[in-house]
């Protein structure tokens, strides 16, 4: 369509990507969308598309062999799914969700096989990508170990409940998921209960009946510090 195509080279000149996706590369080239709480991809099925995440949010996760879930991490533009599974030749290493409405666009395996292992730019842009990741694990890994929880708390979650333009997507926290928030913050979930009950005390946010609504939004990004699981 017309449209997906007008849309997706305004998204290359957006995001400078021009120079990587020339115009022998764009008919092979597609805008993808995902609707809030869909799958882009999921754990353990045969990687056979890059993705790069232009609008939107994403939740990262993986599942143990016992059905449990842990979140990872959450992205946002620009970011790329699948890099590491195209390089190496792996399955998806984990599902990727979206937490808002999400547009990827979306490059085969074989072209890339055919046109981008020789393709310098490309080739940079995976590298920078790559790089990026592991900088940004190394920030994670410092923000755990130095902030205290509620510093991590109010920062996971800003990050579960807003989306990349910072609109609120829906501004509250299913009760089940703070066994991830739990888990991904570093701490246990009877202190994390500790953490939550201090929040609704300041009227930072509300535990209701299945879910906790975010009540001050500025002040819980306060006392985020500005540091956000992304």
């Amino acid at each position: 369509m017309k449209e997906d195509r007008d849309r997706l080279e305004s998204y290359l000149r957006a995001y400078q990507l021009e120079h990587i996706f020339t115009e022998e590369w764009l008919p092979h080239v597609s805008l993808s969308y995902f609707n809030q709480g869909e799958l882009i991809c999921s754990q353990g099925q045969p990687a056979s598309m890059l993705y790069i995440l232009v609008k939107g949010k994403v939740k990262i996760y993986t599942t143990s062999a016992q059905g449990k879930a842990l979140i990872l991490s959450f992205k946002k533009p620009l970011e790329v799914i699948g890099d590491i599974e195209y390089v190496q030749g792996y399955d998806m290493i984990n599902t990727v969700e979206a937490v808002s409405s999400v547009e990827t666009i979306g490059i085969h395996h074989h072209l890339l096989n055919k046109f981008g292992k020789e393709h310098a730019p490309f080739l940079q842009f995976l590298l920078e990508i790559v790089t990026k990741k592991f900088y940004i694990k190394s920030n994670f890994l410092s923000f755990n170990l130095m902030h205290p929880v509620e510093v991590r708390l109010a920062s996971y979650l800003m990050s579960i409940s807003y989306d990349d333009s910072d609109a609120l997507i829906k501004g509250e926290v299913s009760t089940p998921s703070l066994v991830d928030a739990a888990n991904l913050i570093g701490t246990s979930y009877r202190h994390l209960n500790r953490v939550i009950q201090k929040f609704c005390e300041e009227g930072l946010i509300e535990r209701r009946k299945g879910f906790i609504q975010i009540l001050d939004r500025d002040g819980l990004s306060e006392r985020a510090e500005n540091n956000i699981y992304e």
